[in-house]
């Protein structure tokens, strides 16, 4: 199976986690594509939806899903997103396409969050691929000096700007030993609106798409 094969295993899979009468968040990117399609199929069934980006309300509303903003919505039976890498502690790294600010408040304000994705994801230590940061635009500098004093190598996503207004910094050469720390620590740092370390609240499910079939897994 390819990886896009996979994708759409993982994201069917998904679909046993949305109840009946509810309203679900939904994720930003590829894999959360697939499961926004799957979930067209089954639209009657749930009450809407709230999307963590732009991009991602325009499709469910392309399929005809209902798309509430979150404080109408207010707390969310399940959240359905990928991740750009995942440890066995469902500790995650996301914000590859951008919307991790907007996640991380769906995420935060869901009862379970169900992560789907491929097995190519998961890894022993996150920081492997680069750790995005939301940052206020005049902050840059300062946030990127601080982030070289930690190791890190910070380069500006060039001719990106969120769905907030905000710049993304992609820090390159982090091995993130102790995630829920780091996660503290940049979210502490002036001019930071929020860092792709998913680990405060990290996934309660991982749904990983392998040649095999779809693994489940559960924090450890």
């Amino acid at each position: 199976m390819n990886q896009d094969e996979l994708k759409k295993q993982v994201a069917a899979a998904a679909i046993e986690y949305v109840e009946s009468g509810t309203i679900i968040g939904v994720g930003t990117g590829s894999t959360a594509n697939y499961f926004i399609d799957a979930l067209a199929k089954i639209k009657g069934k749930i009450d809407g939806t709230v999307a963590s980006s732009v991009a991602s309300a325009e499709r469910l509303k392309s399929h005809g899903i209902p798309v509430l903003e979150l404080n109408q919505a207010g707390q969310l039976s399940v959240y359905v997103d990928g991740a750009d890498e995942a440890n066995e502690f469902l500790q995650l790294i996301k914000g590859g396409g951008g919307a991790l600010t907007r996640e991380k408040i769906v995420a935060a304000a869901s009862d379970r969050f169900v992560c789907i994705c491929d097995e190519s994801k998961l890894v022993k230590v996150l920081g492997a691929f680069p750790l995005p940061l939301e940052v206020i635009p005049m902050a840059q500098s300062y946030v990127a000096r601080e982030l070289v004093g930690l190791g890190g190598q910070p380069e500006l996503r060039q001719g990106f700007t969120t769905d907030n207004g905000n710049i993304i910094l992609d820090v390159k050469g982090l091995e993130i030993l102790e995630a829920r720390k780091l996660e503290s620590e940049l979210n502490n740092l002036a001019g930071v609106v929020s860092v792709g370390i998913f680990a405060n609240r990290p996934a309660d499910v991982l749904l990983l798409g392998t040649a095999k079939g779809v693994e489940t897994r559960t924090a450890t």
